[in-house]
């Protein structure tokens, strides 16, 4: 439910507006060096605030090791990792409890836990938590690292323009919120891992991809391109022993097993529900529909800080892999 990976294994909890939300990481190798500085880039790219278009809310994000570390190296037992949060409105929730709001998880929620749930920003289906995939993908990164492995995620598109600040004006000038594209890309892997069917490299992806809460579609390579395409344009030939190819229509990925190219895949993000225009929901104690407008603190465009979380848990898959296929070497 709350946890994620095999070897290498994920879980997190808390909720937007607790007192904290928090991960613990089972299965990191004893012996990696980690400190605070560690995370601060990565969870500062995650931020609200620093971008235009982002919400105002703002957390120091700062790591509290609480097992798994000692003398500032990881120990090989479960690893906990708490973020505070001291940044929060609790109040501009209280006035709509009873009007769930469009595209955020309270109708469906309230539902599934008989009203028992922490709907203060969202609880535990808020972005807020987002900050716990980072610090996973932090670790990741770490131990991929050695191994000449790195994955980069880039914005290639908001609301349908390729320039950014385009694409932010819009939003600003209908005074709603904007979606976008994210594109990751994952250099260094080796032939071989992910397995045919149900454990394939993009199964997996894709399972840790639609943890982040606003994305909506993934394709890898050409991806729904390929549907127009001719067989012999999409195959991409095999240049040399090493499984280079010509092209990269299937992203990096033959039968569900990276084939030592590139592996690249794209996110679709969908506008941020919270959007300051007038939408109309419906009012489970008055029985009735009525206008609503989502007040708080929210983002314009999430797309903007998905760059780093989707990079965080498209690391954690690789990790898991590399340790399936017993590639993790204790070099660091």
């Amino acid at each position: 439910m709350n946890a994620f990976g095999q070897l290498f294994r994920i879980q997190i909890f808390g909720e937007s507006h607790g007192a904290c939300v928090g991960l613990i990481v089972d299965g990191c190798p004893a012996g990696l060096p980690l400190s605070v500085e560690d995370f601060l880039i990565d969870t500062e790219r995650r931020k609200g605030g620093v971008q235009k278009g982002t919400t105002p809310r703002k957390e120091d994000d700062l790591p509290i090791f609480k097992t798994g570390l000692f003398n500032g190296k990881t120990t090989g037992a479960p690893l906990t990792i708490l973020f505070e949060n001291n940044n929060t409105r609790s109040q501009d929730y209280d006035k709509h409890r009873a009007i769930p709001r469009p595209g955020h998880a309270d109708f469906t929620a309230h539902h599934k836990y008989g009203g028992f749930e922490d709907f203060r920003g969202g609880g535990h289906f808020s972005g807020r938590l987002t900050v716990c995939l980072v610090a996973a993908g932090v670790i990741a990164k770490k131990i991929l690292a050695p191994h000449q492995i790195q994955v980069q995620s880039t914005i290639t598109a908001i609301a349908g323009e390729t320039d950014i600040n385009i694409g932010l004006q819009k939003a600003i000038d209908a005074k709603d919120s904007v979606g976008g594209i994210v594109a990751c890309t994952v250099t260094g892997l080796p032939i071989g891992l992910g397995e045919h069917f149900f454990n394939s490299v993009e199964s997996l992806i894709s399972h840790a991809v639609f943890a982040i809460p606003a994305v909506k579609g993934i394709e890898f390579g050409a991806g729904f391109a390929a549907a127009n395409m001719f067989g012999t344009e999409h195959n991409d030939a095999i240049e040399d022993e090493s499984g280079k190819t010509t092209t990269n229509h299937a992203g990096g990925i033959v039968g569900g097993i990276t084939n030592g190219n590139d592996l690249i895949f794209r996110v679709a993000i969908k506008p941020t529900s919270s959007t300051p225009k007038e939408q109309v929901s419906y009012n489970w104690e008055t029985q009735q529909k009525e206008v609503f407008s989502v007040k708080g603190r929210h983002d314009l465009c999430i797309a903007l800080r998905v760059p780093v979380v989707l990079e965080a848990v498209t690391a954690m898959v690789m990790v898991d892999l590399m340790l399936l296929e017993q590639h993790i070497k204790r070099v660091y």
